[in-house]
C-alpha cells in the first residue's frame, strides 16, 4: 500500500498548484476590499444611518417697500434624521415669475450681493436658518400680498421630497 501512495497520482505541492490556490483565494479578498472602502466612503459621505427627516418651520415673506416688489423669503430647515439632505429648489403657485435660491455676500466696501445657488446643504441632525444676511430665496410679490398675508410654498429636497408649507407676509424687522 505504501507504493501506491507514493505512485504517480499522488499530489504533491508544486510551484504553479501553489500560484493556482493562490490566486483562488486573492478574488474574494480583493473583492471584500473593495467592498469595505465602498461602505467607508458611504458612511463618511454621510450617507449611512437612518434617513433624513426634514422639517420646514417659520416661513416668512418680507414685504416689499415702495413700488419695488423684488422680495425674499425665509424658512427654518431641520433635518433630525441620521443623513444630510440638500433642498434643491423653491416654487409657488402663488407667486408669478422666477423664484431662486440666492446667498448674501459682503463686498470690502460694504455692499452687499446676491449670489444664485444651486441647492443648499441640510446637515444631519443639525439644520438650515434662512435670513437675509445668508440664504433665501429671491421672488417677485404679488401686489395683492399685505402684512398677515399667508404665501403657500413646496420646497423640494434630494431625499426629503416636497414639503408645503405657508410663508407669512411680515414687514423687514418683523417677528412674525
Amino acid at each position: 500500500m505504501a507504493d501506491r501512495a507514493a505512485g504517480p497520482t499522488a499530489w504533491r505541492p508544486t510551484r504553479r498548484r501553489i500560484t493556482d490556490g493562490l490566486l483562488a483565494a486573492l478574488a474574494p479578498i480583493a473583492a471584500c476590499a473593495v467592498a469595505l472602502g465602498g461602505l467607508t466612503t458611504w458612511v463618511g459621505s454621510g450617507n449611512a444611518g437612518s434617513p433624513a427627516r426634514v422639517a420646514v418651520t417659520d416661513g416668512q415673506v418680507f414685504l416689499p417697500y415702495g413700488d419695488v416688489r423684488d422680495t425674499a423669503a425665509f424658512f427654518r430647515i431641520t433635518n433630525t434624521g441620521g443623513a444630510d439632505d440638500r433642498l434643491l429648489k423653491v416654487t409657488s403657485s402663488a407667486v408669478g415669475g422666477d423664484m431662486t435660491l440666492s446667498r448674501h455676500r459682503m463686498t470690502n466696501g460694504r455692499a452687499a450681493y446676491a449670489q444664485t445657488v444651486d441647492s443648499a446643504r441640510v446637515p444631519a441632525g443639525g439644520g438650515l436658518e434662512m435670513s437675509p444676511f445668508g440664504l433665501d430665496v429671491t421672488l417677485r410679490a404679488e401686489p395683492e400680498w399685505r402684512t398677515g398675508t399667508y404665501v403657500p410654498f413646496t420646497l423640494h429636497f434630494e431625499r426629503g421630497g416636497r414639503i408645503e408649507v405657508r410663508a407669512k407676509v411680515v414687514r423687514p424687522g418683523e417677528n412674525g
